[in-house]
């Protein structure tokens, strides 16, 4: 009886490694080595050759791994975390790519009918739009920052990171995203003679932000050097150019 209660265990164990697999983003990993430091309208940022993207046909086969990954498998908080902001990701690299050359990744939409409502790709055998990977399936876990890791394809946006993002340094890569925005003085946060500018990205999500105590104090909490007496409460013009290089 306690061999066959091992044997149970042992195969629990097993299927609960399995389960915890990740997808391969080897392919995906390629992609974004490609991308690279640049600047844009006087904002320094990472750029994209959406061209040279299309052309290549790589995007096409991360999205098709993308597509056919069996959502179910995910186990944990970090593991979805880290697979919905790479859909996220992948999915608005290849909504501007599907649409190339544009301007602005909000061309593909219009005031009644906005690009983030689009659909945008399949996940899961589902159809899904940005905003449904957004604000269904990322935002009610909990973490405010992945506001600085997903990236909806402009110049005011976090930057597109050079790597994916893994359930096993997850963390490291959210502060790292949150702390190179913060230091972004185009688009992250600039102080003046008497106040601290910042993305309106904590405006437009500042609830989530207020579940971690508010924006003052997540901000300062990666900016120790900003002014105790200064308030935050304004914020930088959001530029929606296309985060990409237009020839």
């Amino acid at each position: 009886m306690k061999y066959y209660f091992l044997i149970v265990v042992a195969g629990f164990m097993l299927a609960s490694n399995v389960a915890a697999e990740e997808p391969d983003w080897n392919d995906y990993a390629r992609l974004l080595i490609a991308v690279k430091q640049g600047e844009k309208h006087g904002t320094t940022l990472t750029l994209v050759d959406y061209a040279a993207l299309k052309k290549s046909g790589l995007l096409d086969k991360v999205y098709q791994q993308l597509s056919s990954f069996p959502v179910g498998s995910l186990s944990g908080k970090e593991e979805k975390l880290a697979f919905y902001i790479n859909s996220y990701n992948i999915l608005a690299l290849k909504m501007v790519v599907d649409h190339w050359p544009l301007e602005s990744i909000k061309d593909v939409g219009n005031f009644f009918s906005p690009v983030w409502g689009k659909e945008a790709g399949t996940i899961g055998g589902k159809s899904v739009s940005l905003d449904d990977i957004e604000n269904k399936m990322i935002r009610p876990m909990g973490e405010p920052r992945i506001h600085l890791a997903i990236v909806c394809a402009s110049v005011s946006c976090p930057d597109l990171r050079n790597e994916p993002y893994m359930a096993s340094v997850l963390n490291k890569q959210l502060d790292a995203q949150v702390s190179g925005f913060l230091r972004n003085d185009k688009k992250g946060l600039y102080i003046t003679k008497d106040e601290i500018v910042v993305s309106k990205i904590f405006k437009w999500f500042k609830q989530d932000f207020d579940k971690v105590g508010g924006v003052d104090r997540f901000i300062r909490g990666y900016r120790s050097d900003l002014p105790v007496s200064y308030p935050i409460d304004a914020e930088i013009d959001y530029d929606w150019s296309v985060n990409g290089i237009v020839k």
